[in-house]
């Protein structure tokens, strides 16, 4: 079934979030108590303290929120990037459910990311009902049959029902020759980079690499060429 799969029905993602607040004392009394009770179940040997496990907060949608949705298409001999980005999340997502609402609302209409069926996805959707934004139905799964659900995993691709292991985008992407320009930051870093370096426009182009990544796999899953560096267009 892979193999009939349409490229141009497909939305290629992938998104960068950090903490919601720089610092830990900045949380509410209440979130605060809610954090402590999540990072007693994060220590490790070291036995960290919530205060040094905050880093951690933005990989979990109730204590972290999105500065960058990347995102890439099809079309006609083009794939085309486009980033939705800034401090205000609200704005972002709003404008993200825009983009969802008005083109990916068919039946045919795919959403692909790596790892997104355990991170992108629900972190979207879990964040737009926080903003109070309505869900777009590509990203409404309740009580839908699991055929219905238009979300594609390359991750998930990769284990052919093996779902022992974690294989990173980075590890495919060596392992299939697909070239990558080297990166000078890498996830662990987007939060640093963000809050005390203040470079929004760093993250996204970093994000924006995933995504392309992400469809150059699926390009290799599929054994069709690479896109091409000419056929990259970077919409403003």
């Amino acid at each position: 079934m892979l193999y009939n799969l349409n490229l141009y029905n497909i939305l290629f993602l992938d998104i960068e979030t950090v903490p919601a607040f720089e610092k830990y004392d900045s949380l509410s009394e209440k979130m605060r108590k809610h954090w402590e009770r999540k990072a007693s179940f994060l220590k490790s040997e070291n036995e960290k303290t919530p205060e040094e496990l905050y880093e951690r907060a933005g990989i979990y949608a109730e204590f972290g929120k999105i500065i960058v949705i990347s995102v890439g298409y099809f079309n006609r001999n083009e794939f085309r990037i486009k980033s939705y980005y800034g401090d205000d999340e609200k704005e972002l997502l709003l404008d993200f459910a825009q983009l969802l609402n008005r083109h990916y609302n068919q039946a045919e209409s795919i959403m692909c990311a790596h790892n997104g069926k355990e991170f992108d996805f629900p972190y979207i959707a879990r964040r737009m009902l926080i903003n109070g934004i309505e869900l777009p139905d590509i990203l409404q799964i309740a009580g839908k049959k699991p055929w219905e659900i238009k979300h594609l995993d390359t991750m998930e691709l990769w284990k052919f029902g093996d779902y022992k292991n974690y294989t990173s985008l980075d590890l495919l992407t060596t392992i299939f020759d697909i070239p990558t320009p080297k990166d000078d930051i890498d996830g662990s870093m987007v939060a640093k980079v963000y809050y005390e370096e203040k470079n929004l426009e760093r993250i996204k182009i970093y994000c924006q690499k995933d995504v392309l990544a992400i469809a150059q796999l699926m390009k290799k899953y599929l054994n069709q060429p690479l896109i091409n560096e000419d056929q990259i267009v970077i919409a403003e």
